[in-house]
């Protein structure tokens, strides 16, 4: 169904798109492609003075959002360039000379889970996860093109980690498939680099900035001049040049933060990779405001993530609320440059909030992870079946009756609150022991050995399991769990608090950021909300927030039952990729000039 979608966003059928394609290669057989490891390729014949001035008008930068006198040491240059004459390099760009009926969107990510079927002959096999990441960009992708729209995605050739035979096999494969489908939209970003990796991301900041730096070079040297897109939709630090690359050659762009986290480096390392960084230097966001592109080029670090946010056409964080505590001062963590950033482009109406949402494989009806699949309306039984068979699996005493707590997220003490659960696990599981409190940890991270010294010291086997993070086992403990923990301590988005009540398992979680955003405190007399909410991020808050999921439990059957199904049915139509890609074409559609759907 392309409901307006495919003469715009996309859509083409085979006759327009075949003809499009061959004028893109007859154009591009006009200009000299850039060599993929030349260490100094230009992304534009044209000098960066003769940038060409926006087609219509925009919301100023966010360097000329505030008075210089007010910007922090740490700043970037100013964005203002002389007008030019010149034509768009883009014959395409929107607003600019003829614009082709299909809009073109690529979507550059450093992970994604899944493509769907019809984007290429190796989508439903490419997988390189690290977290919510991957998940959020191959649903949007999914939805993108089910909806009729143009997209393509670039990501690199984690070729190890990819679930097929690695080495000849796939190249030949991909090399055959792109033959005879000149249109595939999976974009593989080439280097030795990403073939033999396990593992996304490394131990090592250096490595992570050399992954991040090939990516974006294959990126801005042979995807985008290959791909022509009319809007490019960014990810997070690794892909923080691009927007830099994509307003010098008038390309638009959406820039998503997912995580507040990023790596600096100086200009001539980046030139050193094989990015011809002097096309695009003034849109660069430095430590200290440049003089010059050789002044800054060996001491005047550039931040990618800050570069990202700052030369992109529109931002969106994660969750709505996360974006009001950012704006609000509330993360210390959060660096005075990407605050004073994000806080530009909110005050010139360039950023928003849109919530992820979870793999649509996340479903108790079809997941086949389970022992038994069920919905809303046969919930009760099925969870208590799957229950019982995974407490014989894990060696907890068996009890279809027992308050089942799961905790599914890292066990990471910065952000996601284990120690919290660690202060109070023993004197929760003594307290409920009538009604039998059980908990199971599926996860990795360093709070792992302290759980397993607690589960030790006091002989707990029977009703506390912890376990390392394995995708199956973690489903299981979703669909037989009554409650999921999410004690965070701050949260950009987070899943697990969606996929919970989804399978009829409530979370128990605190009031920040996309947990705010996705649950409500259950009233059982209006028959609203999903889970049970508290403030005080400390140990007696959480314990709080337990005793009312003890309440809800000791409701009766008959309750309980409604409610669940209620909430089910409601997080069913909330938290769907459905929904998170409407939010996005809607963004996409104001930046492409679009009448609103």
């Amino acid at each position: 169904m392309r409901s307006g979608l495919g003469t715009e966003l996309g859509g083409e059928d085979h006759a327009v798109a075949n003809k499009n394609k061959r004028n893109r290669n007859r154009n591009r057989k006009q200009k000299s492609k850039p060599g993929r490891h030349e260490s100094s390729t230009p992304v534009s014949s044209q000098p960066v003075s003769s940038q060409p001035e926006p087609s219509q008008p925009e919301p100023s930068k966010p360097a000329s959002s505030q008075p210089e006198s007010s910007k922090p040491a740490s700043s970037k240059p100013e964005s203002s360039q002389p007008e030019s004459s010149q034509p768009d390099p883009r014959n395409n760009a929107p607003g600019k000379g003829k614009s082709r009926r299909d809009k073109r969107i690529l979507i550059v990510t450093p992970e994604i889970t899944y493509l769907p079927a019809g984007m290429g002959n190796m989508a439903n096999h490419l997988q390189a996860k690290a977290g919510g990441l991957a998940d959020v960009s191959a649903t949007l992708a999914a939805a993108l093109y089910k909806k009729g729209a143009d997209v393509q995605v670039a990501l690199p050739h984690y070729r190890q980690m990819f679930s097929v035979n690695v080495g000849r096999f796939i190249n030949e494969e991909l090399r055959i498939y792109k033959n005879k489908m000149p249109e595939d939209r999976i974009h593989l970003a080439e280097d030795r680099i990403f073939y033999y990796r396990s593992h996304v991301y490394d131990d090592y900041a250096a490595t992570n900035m050399e992954l991040a730096l090939t990516f974006q070079r294959e990126v801005i040297n042979n995807i985008i001049p290959r791909v022509n897109p009319d809007l490019i939709h960014c990810n997070d630090w690794m892909t923080g040049l691009i927007p830099a690359v994509a307003s010098r050659l008038g390309i638009k762009t959406l820039f998503t933060v997912h995580n507040i986290h990023s790596l600096k480096t100086s200009l001539e390392h980046i030139e050193r990779t094989g990015i011809d960084a002097q096309e695009f230097w003034k849109h660069l966001y430095y430590e200290k405001m440049p003089k010059s592109f050789d002044e800054s080029y060996t001491d005047n670090p550039v931040d990618f993530l800050a570069t990202g946010i700052f030369s992109s056409d529109y931002i969106n964080t994660v969750s709505p609320r996360f974006l009001e505590e950012i704006v609000d001062g509330q993360h210390s963590f959060v660096k005075d440059n990407v605050f004073q950033e994000i806080r530009s482009k909110v005050q010139g109406g360039r950023a928003e909030g849109v919530l992820n949402s979870p793999d649509p494989s996340y479903n108790p009806k079809t997941d086949t992870a389970l022992e038994v699949n069920y919905g809303p309306d046969d919930s009760a039984e099925a969870k208590r079946h799957n229950k019982i068979v995974f407490q014989e699996y894990l060696g907890l005493r068996v009890d279809p009756d027992a308050a089942l707590f799961f905790w599914p997220s890292r066990l990471d003490p910065f952000q996601k609150g284990c120690q919290l659960l660690s202060e109070i696990l023993h004197s929760i599981v003594v307290r409920y022991r009538a009604q039998d409190l059980q908990v199971v940890l599926v996860a990795n991270g360093p709070y792992q050995v302290h759980f397993n010294e607690i589960v030790e010291m006091h002989q707990l086997q029977n009703r506390v399991s912890v376990c390392a993070f394995d995708e199956r086992i973690s489903r299981m403990a979703y669909a037989s769990s009554d409650y999921v923990f999410m004690p965070s301590k701050f949260e950009p988005c987070g899943l697990p608090q969606m996929i919970g009540p989804i399978y009829g398992t409530l979370p128990v979680a605190r009031d920040t950021g996309g947990i705010h955003d996705t649950v409500r405190t259950v009233d059982t007399d209006k028959g609203t909300g999903n889970g049970f909410l508290f403030e005080s991020y400390d140990s007696h808050g959480l314990t709080w927030a337990v005793d009312q999921a003890m309440a809800f439990h000791a409701l009766p059957a008959k309750t309980k039952e409604r409610e669940i199904s209620r909430i089910m049915k409601e997080s069913l139509a909330e938290f769907n990729h459905e929904v998170t890609a409407e939010r996005y074409i809607d963004i996409y559609r104001r930046l492409l000039g679009l009448a609103p759907k």
